[in-house]
């Protein structure tokens, strides 16, 4: 059987061999509780401290500053609802925009409706991007937190978050950057380069193992926990570490931040073979911010057709892509994203993205500049006789 072509990196990716072999004596061998104190957990605490000072030596901060969590997800989750509520006595505005991440858009609703925050979302312009000046007009004497994606899981747009971020430190706001698309894709010399508080990150974007994940915080903010037991993880994360987790995370850190997995030259000419073909169907408009974006994904919205249909479709043709974010549960719903950028509700149920990935090949994207546009003709209702004969 021939494999399915793979273009949903985005959504997660394989587990990179060298990364599992460096999870493997965290699975066999130190299996010890870093929190007990005889020496099968201190040898365990010892190498779970080593791998945050590793971690903080990619990252260019203190190893204090580094929360190691489950992933992206709860990375956002103890940024947004931690800081605000710590905060709250300062103010209770929160801003965020319009194209973010539903594990950044959903918490802040959630503030906003159980918590008495007040919630202003920023809108976004034709590319996706966020304006610096409109965050500028945004903040108020109240507002104590705001979070902007830095790359855009459904489109790839690169937000400006280094100004973005000097903008808040101007008027004493926390900000906060939900990076997990960035890492692996876009070069990371220092965490401080996005000038932000909080930055979350995720090990499964960048060939690490799902369940993992950090959650940079500058000192000396120290955001409420939204777990509690333990005082593992600086107090802050309350739960026995996943160990074999962090040293995947850690590995995958090493291995594809510094020099980045998601090879722009390589996959670059790939995304403007696909973003050539959908200038050329009618019908077929390209979503994204261009050179403004991430190499490795390339998104389309079709008319007369919708995500499901074009994506069962592919799947027929071997071709695994997605609609835009797979955090719902499988589901394939409208693009809030796409929405924000004007598109109507009817192109906003009908994107398609391809995100590429390291063992993404020419042949592949052959492939799919073959079938994509027997599937759309396929996916398009048919006009009736009586349509025709009108």
């Amino acid at each position: 059987m021939t494999p399915p072509i793979y273009l949903d990196y985005n959504a997660t990716t394989p587990l990179d061999p060298g990364v599992r072999e460096a999870m493997r004596p965290f699975l066999e061998e130190v299996w010890g509780n870093p929190s007990s104190v005889h020496q099968v957990g201190r040898r365990a605490r010892a190498l779970l401290d080593d791998a945050r000072d590793r971690a903080a030596s990619l990252l260019k901060c203190k190893p204090s500053e580094v929360i190691f969590t489950s992933g992206g997800t709860e990375s956002a989750s103890l940024a947004l609802c931690g800081t605000a509520r710590l905060l709250q006595s300062k103010g209770r505005h929160l801003v965020t925009s319009a194209v973010e991440h539903d594990a950044v858009l959903h918490t802040c609703r959630y503030l906003a409706r159980k918590e008495g925050f007040d919630l202003t979302v920023l809108p976004v312009d034709a590319s996706g991007r966020v304006d610096p000046a409109t965050l500028r007009q945004a903040l108020r004497p109240d507002t104590i937190l705001v979070s902007i994606m830095a790359a855009n899981n459904e489109i790839g747009t690169l937000q400006p978050v280094a100004e973005l971020g000097a903008i808040c430190r101007e008027h004493g706001v926390r900000f906060h950057t939900d990076a997990v698309q960035w890492f692996g894709k876009e070069p990371v010399a220092s965490v401080h380069q996005f000038n932000a508080d909080l930055v979350s990150i995720c090990a499964h974007k960048f060939h690490g193992p799902k369940g993992a994940g950090a959650l940079f915080i500058r000192s000396p903010l120290l955001p409420d926990p939204i777990l509690f037991g333990g005082g593992q993880e600086n107090e802050r994360r309350a739960g026995t570490e996943n160990l074999a987790a962090i040293a995947g995370l850690v590995a995958a850190m090493e291995r594809f931040v510094p020099d980045p997995v998601f090879s722009r030259s390589q996959l670059e000419p790939l995304g403007n073979r696909l973003k050539a073909m959908a200038g050329a169907m009618e019908g077929v408009h390209y979503v994204g911010a261009g050179e403004r974006g991430l190499a490795n994904t390339v998104s389309f919205v079709v008319e007369g057709t919708d995500s499901i249909a074009l994506l069962a479709g592919l799947d027929l043709e071997g071709v695994c892509a997605s609609s835009g974010s797979a955090c719902s549960a499988g589901s394939v719903e409208p693009s809030h994203v796409v929405a924000a950028l004007g598109y109507p509700p009817e192109l906003a149920n009908a994107l398609v993205r391809f995100s590429l990935g390291r063992e993404t090949r020419p042949e592949d994207i052959n492939h799919v500049l073959e079938v994509f546009p027997e599937v759309v003709t396929r996916a398009r209702p048919r006009p009736s006789r009586r349509d025709a004969s009108d």
